[in-house]
């Protein structure tokens, strides 16, 4: 067991920085969506798919994906020699396991496998078989849910045969870091180097994940040795960044990300309910200058909520900063300046710093915007059940495949009771339910991407989100501390490659 701040010696020991707390271990049942929590399940879990650089769908604990030529029936071959971390084989008998639980579970992730029609849930998965210990078997309702099953697959963490209560206090997973402790108290998890992990044993013995949201705090235990390695710490403002770079004991590494940074908008609450203060609130943001003066230029402007390097990308309608067509928008609106709250999470210094810029432009253009913040674990819960009106935040992952454009905007995604995933602005536009629905049936991809851009245009001119920016992957360390190679979806699975000096 280790505790306390200062520098451990040799390179038995990392530690690293987590900038915003958790609410659970356990992310299969858990009835919220977390990416706090997420970020700490890629360290101790692998799923049964992942995804490469250029954002395809490989196998992770499947070494091997074949699909029928009806396109229904998806056969996955497991890897051999993979254990859990209480030593058990891995089998099918354990996918089986996971998925009955996922379903028995009734929560945040489970909702995505299902459709609704006429309020009633359809499953996509017709039936799971596991012939023997290394097959598992996908049947799907028809050819088109094999890319979303794939898709959603990432997401599964893979548990052992009767674990599931155990997850929610000594999760076991098949990762490259075994479970030690928690301090719930301190939000701080304690891991060990897993020495049969399939691809390798990392190469340092103990990696203890510390949660650090005061943006001050963080500072001061990167300059003290406190925190070995801070990736993409949100709570961080750019010019800390420059700031820790010009330190003789620390390296801030940038690299390209595609995880997409957001205004939401609540489309049922007054005075939102009104598409032209949705598009004037567009127009009224000058994004370009929030990124070169308050991001420091760590970021890219998005007209999306797909990445530049998705195959369905497409720009739909944009909002250059034009203050004077947002101020015509709201004339047209009839806005009498009713209020509007703006909520977002406490405690992170880069949203505040351009949360407080947005509430500003937004101010300048005759709108009455007020910020409230909220400890993460609130937010959740009142983003989940509509009581907001706008909010910004950041989906990590999802955002690379264009299925994730059917749980943000379609009427069947609208958060329901145990189920908060994933269209909170409550956006309903039976042509775009269509759209989509149409792409993710279409075989041919040249017809999907078609159906995708058209429905896109539509959303963006709707405005239910607004896309901000791509945020750079930043990625703060000591010195000694090397092999750093952060993917665009700016996840920790690099953290088991890293090395220390």
């Amino acid at each position: 067991m280790f505790s306390g701040s200062c520098r451990r010696p040799g390179n038995e020991y990392v530690t690293v920085a987590l900038p915003e707390s958790f609410s659970t271990l356990d992310t299969l049942t858990s009835t919220a969506s977390d990416s706090a929590a997420e970020r700490v399940r890629n360290l101790m879990f692998n799923s049964l798919i992942k995804k490469n650089e250029n954002f395809e769908y490989v196998g992770d604990l499947a070494s091997n994906i074949e699909t029928s030529e009806d396109g229904k029936t998806i056969t996955l071959t497991l890897r051999d020699g993979v254990k859990f971390h209480n030593g058990k084989d891995f089998t099918s008998a354990d996918v089986k396991y996971t998925f009955d639980k996922l379903f028995e579970s009734k929560g945040f992730k489970s909702g995505a496998f299902f459709d609704t029609v006429d309020g009633k849930q359809i499953p996509h998965i017709s039936s799971l078989a596991t012939p023997d210990a290394k097959t598992v078997v996908f049947v799907v309702g028809r050819p088109a849910l094999k890319n979303q099953l794939l898709s959603n697959l990432v997401a599964i963490p893979i548990i052992g045969d009767g674990t599931v209560e155990q997850q929610k206090t000594t999760p076991i997973g098949t990762g490259p870091f075994k479970f030690v402790n928690f301090d719930q108290s301190q939000n701080t998890v304690e891991l060990e180097s897993f020495q049969q992990y399939f691809e390798g044993a990392p190469k340092f013995a103990k990696l203890r994940v510390k949660t650090v949201t005061d943006a001050s705090g963080l500072q001061a235990e990167l300059q003290t040795g406190g925190v070995d390695i801070a990736p993409a710490p949100s709570n961080l403002p750019p010019d800390t960044l420059k700031l820790l770079s010009e330190n003789a004991n620390l390296k801030v590494e940038q690299f390209d990300g595609s995880n997409i940074q957001y205004v939401g908008l609540n489309t049922t609450s007054a005075p939102l309910n009104n598409v032209k203060i949705r598009q004037a609130i567009g127009y009224a943001i000058d994004r370009e200058k929030l990124i070169r003066e308050l991001l420091s230029g760590q970021a890219k402007t998005a007209s999306s909520i797909l990445p530049a390097g998705s195959w369905a990308y497409s720009r739909g309608t944009q909002y250059a900063f034009d203050p004077e067509k947002s101020k015509q928008l709201l004339r047209e609106a009839g806005y009498k300046n009713e209020p509007i709250k703006f909520k977002y999470s406490s405690g992170n210094a880069a949203f505040n710093s351009y949360s407080q810029a947005i509430q500003s432009s937004l101010t300048a253009v005759g709108l009455n915007v007020q910020i409230e913040t909220l400890d993460p674990g609130t937010l959740r819960t009142q983003l989940a059940q509509g009581q907001f009106q706008m909010n910004t935040g950041v989906w990590i992952g999802g955002n690379q495949d264009p299925i994730f454009l059917k749980d943000l905007f379609t009427t069947g995604r609208i958060p329901v009771p145990g189920v908060a995933c994933c269209n909170r602005s409550r956006y309903s536009n039976p042509e775009v339910d269509m759209l989509l629905e149409d792409a993710i049936n279409a075989i041919d991809r040249e017809k999907a991407k078609a159906l995708y851009i058209q429905a896109w245009g539509i959303i963006s001119n709707d405005l239910p989100l607004l896309p901000l920016w791509y945020p750079a992957n930043m990625v703060v360390a000591n010195k000694r501390i090397g092999n750093i190679k952060m993917n665009a979806s700016g996840d920790w699975t690099f953290l088991k490659d890293i090395t220390v000096n």
